[in-house]
């Protein structure tokens, strides 16, 4: 008897081990996924024309009202719009070619960032209590990726605070939400 439950019971461990482990089909799902998420991920698209989208406009109109302080101006692959908020910030909104709001920037502080991204940057980096700090507010409903910097990356919201490395050349750090410090990119004087 004691060798039936024995064998029962490793025959259990075996398989949730084995299923925790991954599967050769559960692995190639997993490949799958990523891959079809590369293919439904909407590419930047460079804008044509001068003029800013009216369906950006419109859209802008929809999503924070009818402001009477904005300036419009467009680069390669965005319409922004640029305006102050309710607590005085001045806030700069991303459409892209489908007129679909990308995303907000908007200046932040050393002290906004997660405890673990100040803790980092404190034991690595010196000049961080003045240093220009930015926060990337992505708009989760639209996939399109965004341009900081001259750097594109996946939507995510992050901030972003601009340091001086070892040798004091200029970069520029991304702090996710959870804290986590990465580089991001140089910054082009």
């Amino acid at each position: 008897m004691k060798r039936v439950i024995l064998s029962i019971a490793f025959s259990i461990a075996a398989i949730v081990t084995y299923a925790q482990s991954g599967s050769p089909a559960i692995a190639m799902n997993r490949k799958e996924i990523r891959k079809e998420r590369r293919e439904q991920k909407i590419t930047l698209r460079a804008l044509e024309g001068k003029d800013i989208s009216d369906v950006s406009k419109q859209q802008f109109a929809i999503d924070f009202g009818n402001l009477d302080n904005v300036t419009w101006s467009r680069d390669l692959y965005y319409d922004r719009a640029d305006f102050t908020d309710d607590n005085g910030r001045h806030v700069s909104a991303f459409y892209d070619g489908e007129g679909a709001l990308v995303g907000t920037t908007r200046p932040a502080t050393f002290d906004e960032l997660p405890a673990a991204g100040k803790k980092d940057i404190m034991k690595h980096y010196t000049g961080y209590e003045n240093a220009p700090v930015i926060f990337f507010d992505d708009n989760e409903a639209n996939e399109t990726d965004m341009i900081l910097y001259g750097t594109q990356f996946e939507d995510a919201d992050n901030y972003f605070i601009e340091l001086k490395d070892k040798k004091g050349n200029p970069v520029v750090l991304r702090v996710d939400m959870a804290g986590e410090v990465s580089y991001f990119s140089e910054m082009h004087q």
